[in-house]
């Protein structure tokens, strides 16, 4: 099939089938290309830091069993199934602006209002996960929805997006639906605002699943820092139950969900940090990571302008 060209596309009134096709298309593909580059950088950063840091990590190792080849292949392979159904489900982002039910303000906007944005989508974003994801734990849901997640019962960083198709969906609902409300509400929501959360997720999700306590000793005992969940709260939930929260422990507080052994479990995970001595192996793995850190900087700018050119 021929390409439609810019000049002919922008001939083209609008909602016309050619004009659709083309604007689906390039969504799609965009999503894709976005949250498969979000996933790879964050998961790939992850091992390699586990990696390059192996001594410390062996030391905050949280639980005793290894995830197998066949864990990782599972979780891959259902990650790439996840970005498919997510790159579907997003299309209610575009038909809503689109139709002007959604109003997402791709164009700059003041710093403090980018702040405020972030924090109210972070805070609403964990409610609604905490709510669904108890949800998916009841018997008429789990095995449906929950389950395929659950297989990974030594969860890696490749497990993030280790979803089945109806979590997926469920999962990545909430964006459009928040903008919807949002919209209703009057509020033209603020697109690197919105840039910042869908990166701040998947940097947590890859943190809860990494298998290794990555928060410093004396995180739990801290009330300035005791209500941000760590990796062994994350943890548990896949060892042992409760923990139904993202970001925080409010919830699982407020309903009585929280593991009881959770603070103990973690400073059981949490070895005091010491400085090594860097000998000239040590420097050329830090030299490494570093330089796929820059890599993957360079490639989040990439990314971001086709995220956005998907939804102007």
């Amino acid at each position: 099939m021929t390409a439609i060209s810019p000049s002919a596309l922008a001939s083209e009134p609008a909602y016309t089938l050619p004009y659709i096709a083309e604007r689906v298309g390039a969504h799609f593909a965009n999503v894709l290309y976005f949250d498969l580059g979000r996933y790879v950088i964050a998961a790939g950063a992850m091992t390699i830091l586990l990696l390059v840091f192996r001594g410390w990590a062996k030391a905050r190792r949280i639980q005793t069993r290894s995830a197998s080849r066949k864990d990782y292949t599972r979780e891959v392979l259902s990650s790439l199934r996840t970005v498919i159904v997510f790159g579907v489900t997003t299309l209610a982002t575009l038909i809503g602006r689109e139709m002007g039910v959604i109003n997402l303000n791709i164009d700059s906007a003041p710093l403090l209002t980018v702040a405020w944005q972030f924090a109210l989508i972070v805070v609403l974003h964990d409610a609604y996960f905490y709510w669904i994801h108890r949800a998916m734990h009841t018997k008429r849901l789990f095995n449906a929805t929950h389950l395929h997640h659950h297989k990974s019962r030594t969860p890696t960083p490749w497990t993030s997006y280790s979803f089945s198709s109806w979590e997926a969906a469920a999962e990545a609902a909430f964006v459009p639906l928040f903008l919807l409300l949002t919209s209703t509400l009057g509020l033209a929501y603020a697109g690197f605002a919105m840039f910042l959360f869908l990166w701040h997720m998947i940097i947590r999700n890859v943190m809860a699943h990494t298998g290794h306590e990555i928060f410093p000793a004396g995180w739990v005992d801290n009330p300035l820092t005791s209500w941000i969940s760590t990796t062994t709260h994350h943890d548990l939930h896949h060892s042992s139950g409760h923990n139904y929260g993202f970001y925080f422990t409010w919830w699982d507080k407020w309903m009585g969900t929280e593991h009881p052994r959770y603070a103990e479990e973690f400073r059981k995970n949490a070895k005091p940090l010491r400085l090594p001595s860097f000998g000239p192996r040590a420097a050329e793995r830090i030299s490494v990571f570093l330089a796929v850190l820059l890599a993957a900087a360079v490639t989040v700018n990439a990314l971001f302008f086709p995220a956005q050119s998907a939804l102007v």
